[in-house]
């Protein structure tokens, strides 16, 4: 990997985003030549090696610039938030999503990309008990999620029809993630998921210590480190339209996440109170990572144990002198 992406011209679209802020500095380490977009919100670590711009990837000739002289494209550009924003306001993710992805496909295609790494979602598979490989997407999605996940599924059909239903075909690959966790995750009160937030309050020793649901709920997490081996892994060795989970293949109840952060806080001792009046999500996710494994080589190697610590000691330390809020633009 080290040489594929050496002086390889490479677009992080939606860099100041979790997952495109570890991209950058990940292949800025790899010798890329990196170029990453922006909206509102600027990144949490500027790199000096990077060329940042700042586009409304909802504008067709934003995007025809930003992916002018590019070989690849990595699509982590999108409108998220957490549960329960998603359940109040679920529209807040359909139409800038499906524009954006729309315009960057077609932006991709036009400057001739040689290939476009699409990251969608679990949210994609329906309620199962067993662990869902990638052929297992039946368009039904869980209630909670029926927008977000027509959204990202039209956006794996576009994706598809770029590289299979057109005469000058585009390769473009699909990612389905578990539920990622990490450094420059959102930790703000009003936008964090389940991992961030537990982790925050539990710094900030919230008492009593409240978690959303019932904590029996199973979901499959997934450290951003071992996410961008996945993708990076994905770019270089796939060469034709593919779809391919990359997770962690073992999913843990809330329970069980709640103990381990309250342990690497050192806040054994909480006074917990499950809420089941709050939102809550899919009740149980399982993902089959071998497809990764056979065709990549992949498979995460930090477990959770080790990636809860990690990003406890990174809060810590980037949030020493301030709060979440203060460095986050809305």
């Amino acid at each position: 990997m080290d040489s594929f992406y050496n002086q390889k011209k490479i677009l992080v679209a939606g860099s100041a985003g979790f997952i495109g802020s570890n991209l950058v500095d990940r292949l800025v380490k790899l010798g890329a030549n990196v170029r990453g977009t922006y909206h509102l919100r600027s990144p949490p670590a500027i790199n000096s090696e990077v060329e940042y711009l700042k586009v409304d990837l909802r504008n067709l000739q934003d995007c025809l610039r930003v992916t002018s002289n590019i070989d690849y494209v990595f699509m982590a550009a999108a409108n998220s938030s957490g549960a329960e924003i998603i359940e109040k306001t679920p529209l807040v993710h359909l139409t800038p999503n499906l524009i954006m992805n729309a315009h960057m496909l077609e932006a991709a295609h036009t400057n001739g990309i040689e290939k476009f790494c699409f990251i969608s979602s679990n949210v994609v598979y329906p309620l199962r008990d067993f662990a869902v490989v990638e052929d297992d997407v039946t368009n039904e999605f869980f209630e909670k999620y029926y927008i977000v996940g027509w959204m990202k599924r039209f956006t794996e059909l576009m994706c598809e029809m770029y590289s299979q239903k057109i005469t000058n075909p585009m390769t473009t690959i699909i990612v389905r993630p578990g539920n990622l966790y990490g450094p420059y995750d959102k930790f703000t009160l009003r936008n964090s998921k389940v991992i961030p937030a537990l982790i925050r309050r539990a710094i900030e020793r919230e008492a009593p210590f409240i978690v959303w649901g019932n904590g029996e709920d199973l979901k499959d997490f997934l450290y951003i480190d071992d996410f961008i081996d996945g993708i990076l892994s994905s770019i270089e060795k796939l060469n034709e339209f593919e779809i391919i989970n990359i997770a962690s293949g073992k999913s843990i109840s809330i329970k069980e996440l709640v103990r381990l952060i309250l342990f690497a806080t050192n806040y054994a001792e909480a006074d917990i109170a499950y809420n089941q009046e709050m939102p809550s999500m899919i009740p149980k996710r399982f993902i089959n990572i071998d497809k990764a494994f056979k065709m990549l080589n992949w498979q995460p190697k930090i477990g959770m144990a080790e990636g809860i610590e990690k990003v406890v000691d990174w809060y810590i330390s980037y949030y020493k002198n301030c709060s979440p809020e203060d460095s986050y633009d809305y």
